[in-house]
């Protein structure tokens, strides 16, 4: 579709991309169409798209893998692909523990450490989430938010915790099971834990930080228990979801 605006060409641009992640119309690794099919589909030039990806890598909601393309969000960490060849077997109750342990942390550290600018990507990639039409988006936005909040700790030790229990978590039985569950009262609950965080981070309140990752944590991990008990009822299967069915 040819884009016809009062907007300058690189803004429409921009507009649509986002549009297109939010419709969760992307690779499900979150890699975006290329430049030249971007352009192609929404009928201006190359240079155009390139400008809306630059601003949208600036604002945090792209990344760039040099040979691999553009992708939604905030990159994963290496570190954690390979934590996550040499893992045991584990359920999605002990990932949920894991974090709990974790998480709370690095958010603490995040009220130290953060800057200005990387709360404001905080902000955004939290309103993505809200605003995200399709489970997929919601999902890619959500975990985005919390890497950030990762990487801007700035502590590899527990990144690399971290990442390895992201890549666990994003394996897509997991994830369909939580999408399950989502709906518009839940997502506005955790729109409100996010902003309830990163306030917290924004005002450098380190143990305020800590107390809000927790709570949100603690009401996610309300809310698997009760969906991994619903789905062993349905299926007669045991009530964890176990790292054979991860891999």
């Amino acid at each position: 579709m040819t884009i016809a605006s009062t907007k300058r060409p690189m803004a429409q641009v921009r507009d649509r991309v986002l549009d297109l992640i939010k419709s969760g119309d992307i690779d499900p690794d979150g890699r975006l169409p290329t430049e030249r099919a971007l352009a192609d589909r929404f009928g201006v030039g190359r240079r155009f798209v390139r400008q809306a990806l630059d601003a949208l890598e600036a604002e945090g909601l792209v990344w760039r893998k040099q040979g691999k393309g553009t992708f939604a969000g905030q990159p994963s960490d290496p570190m954690g692909d390979l934590a996550a060849r040499i893992t045991g077997e584990t359920n999605a109750l002990e990932v949920m523990e894991a974090r709990l342990c974790i998480e709370p942390e690095l958010a603490a550290l995040c009220a130290q450490r953060m800057g200005p600018d990387e709360v404001a990507r905080l902000r955004t990639l939290a309103q993505r989430q809200l605003e995200a039409t399709d489970a997929q988006a919601i999902e890619l936005w959500d975990g985005s938010l919390h890497r950030l909040i990762a990487q801007c700790a700035r502590n590899r030790p527990l990144l690399m915790a971290f990442s390895l229990l992201d890549t666990i978590r994003s394996n897509p039985d997991w994830v369909n099971l939580r999408s399950k569950s989502r709906d518009g009262a839940s997502l506005q609950v955790t729109h409100n834990e996010h902003l309830a965080i990163i306030d917290a981070i924004a005002a450098g309140h380190a143990e305020v930080a800590r107390t809000a990752m927790r709570d949100h944590l603690e009401t996610r991990f309300a809310a698997l228990q009760g969906d991994l008990h619903k789905a062993s009822q349905r299926s007669g299967e045991t009530f964890f979801v176990t790292a054979t069915s991860a891999k």
